[in-house]
């Protein structure tokens, strides 16, 4: 009770949670059960059920639903700052292609990026360091047949020279990906299984998922621009993705991490088998 009236399960939730900031409840530790917690503060054991699973999300208990007493949580593992696509992907990669089934999902706009990340993990699979049983990789990337939202000439004209270098530059670089996947299909004997499928739209952002573990996600940040194609100088609206910053999201780091995962998961299940079209590297 608290001045004659009943606390809420966010205020028990609030309650506990300086319990565990101060120390008085240690990793490990059990709580009380329900029925003690309702007495402490004078409720109903439906509002201390909330107040646990409020905990819970937060990543701070485990075992509620076990019928014994939940146990303050070990802290999460210190997480590293995002960093760059290129500084980051490719060591995730290599601990993905750890595993012994490999499973990649990637949504990007060109797979530049990939391509040269992937080049860490294909070289310790060829030093013998690691050796998957099976790799399986899907790729979404925009339709050739769409308009493109980026990137675009500032000043449109016919015959768009931005969007068919656009198209260059993604036909060549997934035949790239490709090639170097199947290299190691034929090397080392490793089932390999490699698809594209083309987005009708422009995605603003990148993801890439690891095996279902964890979700990298990075925003495709649109800036003015300049490059020299065929002989003359294009004014462009553009999206340098190897620049972006990669947010990482672990299954393991707690539920709010998990339920992103899955839920990216989940989306990119949904394009795949429905509004997306099979893609040509011509």
């Amino acid at each position: 009770m608290n001045d004659g009236r009943r606390l809420s399960s966010q205020e028990i939730a609030e309650v506990l949670r300086e319990r565990i900031r101060e120390g008085d409840l240690r990793a490990g530790d059990r709580l009380p059960t329900q029925a003690e917690l309702a007495e402490e503060f004078g409720v109903e054991r439906g509002t201390v059920r909330q107040a646990l699973r409020a905990l819970q999300e937060d990543g701070l208990l485990t075992n509620v639903s076990k019928g014994s007493p939940p146990r303050i949580a070990e802290p999460a593992v210190p997480r590293a700052e995002p960093q760059s696509t290129m500084v980051t992907l490719g060591p995730r990669l290599s601990e993905a292609f750890a595993a012994p089934h490999v499973r990649i999902d990637v949504v990007c706009h060109t797979s530049e990026t990939l391509m040269l990340a992937l080049s860490e993990p294909l070289r310790l699979i060829h030093e013998g360091r690691i050796r998957p049983e099976s790799i399986d990789f899907r790729v979404l990337m925009p339709s050739r047949d769409i308009a493109l939202a980026f990137p675009v000439l500032i000043e449109r004209e016919e015959g768009d020279p931005v969007h068919q270098r656009w198209l260059q530059m993604r036909n060549a670089q997934a035949r790239v990906l490709q090639h170097n996947l199947q290299a190691v299909r034929s090397t080392h004997r490793i089932d390999v299984r490699i698809a594209f499928r083309a987005l009708p739209f422009t995605p603003p952002m990148k993801l890439y998922l690891l095996n279902g573990e964890e979700a990298l996600h990075g925003y495709y940040t649109v800036t003015r621009r300049e490059e020299e194609y065929e002989s003359r100088t294009l004014e462009m609206y553009d999206a340098l993705g190897s620049q972006s910053l990669l947010f990482s999201f672990l299954k393991q780091a707690g539920h709010r991490d998990a339920v992103f995962v899955e839920e990216s998961q989940k989306w990119f299940d949904a394009l795949w088998e429905t509004i997306t079209t099979d893609m040509t590297l011509s």
